[in-house]
């Protein structure tokens, strides 16, 4: 299929053009290495003490452990290689670079769309039906949600992955993006494009306009709870914790939806372009503070 991309055009061009970069950029090499090391870093801390520590072998504990280290993968299909683009100068990425990273960022950012819905269901349970919480959120299920959770990001991103490889891309090549994502590679197509349009719409309803109902829906059992414990101590303290969590996934989510719901072309795809890096970059980065370091059980483990 790609051989027949490549040979739509008379110049035989191997290579897409990343219009998001220009030339001369350390300010934003540095920043893109700086975030992807916090990255790392944090998210690989959380995935080793909950490994090691014994006393977080918990359902929560287990979820973001899967978090921390899909995270990991997450944010190292697009920022390695954004970060030698800045640094070189050099915008081209082959057509087999090109479609690998698409598909797996697909594949990623879908797997961690269910997985926040996932956890957000196991903070539900344990707030909110407490007695039942290890009944209901057992390890053969958490398996089998987590496992759910990968096999519809592979599935996802083998459905836009080939859509997008039967498009035909003519004249520059050129992506208005930072990286190879789906909303982009439409826009540099010169093919109809009905198909893979529909396909994106039905996509976002099943992989993020529903999880994020479920997580709204969730949280508001969750708070409505919360109000009702006697302790104000207690409330602000759950309530704080809930509150940190809420706004990182509706930023995920509301950003995951507008990017691929987004304008196709004109002026306003330079927001499609910062909602796409807001999606991908934000959540990794702060997962790791949000979710576990103002943790007390972890904290006590890191300090062991």
């Amino acid at each position: 299929m790609i051989d027949r991309i490549v040979a739509c055009n008379n110049n035989t061009l191997d290579t897409f053009i990343l219009l998001g970069f220009s030339e001369g950029q350390p300010i934003f090499s540095m920043l893109i290495a700086l975030i992807y090391t916090m990255i790392i870093i944090g998210n690989f801390a959380v995935f080793s003490i909950i490994q090691v520590d014994t006393h977080l072998k918990t359902p929560m504990y287990f979820f973001l452990s899967c978090l921390s280290l899909l995270d990991v993968c997450y944010s190292t299909v697009t920022l390695p290689a954004m970060l030698v683009n800045a640094i070189t100068g050099d915008r081209r990425i082959s057509f087999h670079r090109c479609f690998t990273q698409l598909y797996f960022f697909v594949c990623f950012g879908g797997s961690e769309s269910l997985l926040l819905a996932a956890m957000a269901y196991d903070r539900y349970v344990a707030i909110c039906s407490p007695l039942r919480y290890h009944v209901v959120m057992n390890k053969t299920f958490c398996l089998g949600f987590v496992a759910g959770c990968w096999v519809c990001g592979l599935l996802n991103a083998v459905f836009h992955t080939l859509m997008t490889l039967k498009l035909t891309f003519c004249g520059d090549y050129h992506i208005n993006h930072f990286f190879c994502d789906v909303l982009p590679m439409l826009e540099a197509a010169c093919s109809d494009i009905q198909s893979s349009q529909v396909l994106l719409h039905v996509v976002t309803l099943f992989l993020a306009m529903s999880p994020f109902l479920l997580v709204m829906n969730s949280y508001i059992h969750i708070i409505s709870t919360i109000l009702k414990i006697r302790s104000s101590e207690g409330r602000q303290k759950v309530f704080s914790t809930c509150s940190s969590h809420l706004i990182v996934v509706t930023v995920f989510y509301i950003t995951a939806i507008f990017n691929y719901n987004g304008p196709i072309s004109g002026d306003s795809f330079i927001i499609v372009r910062v909602s796409s890096f807001l999606y991908s970059i934000v959540p990794p980065l702060l997962n790791p503070i949000i979710y576990s370091l103002r943790n007390k059980d972890v904290k006590r483990a890191l300090k062991k």
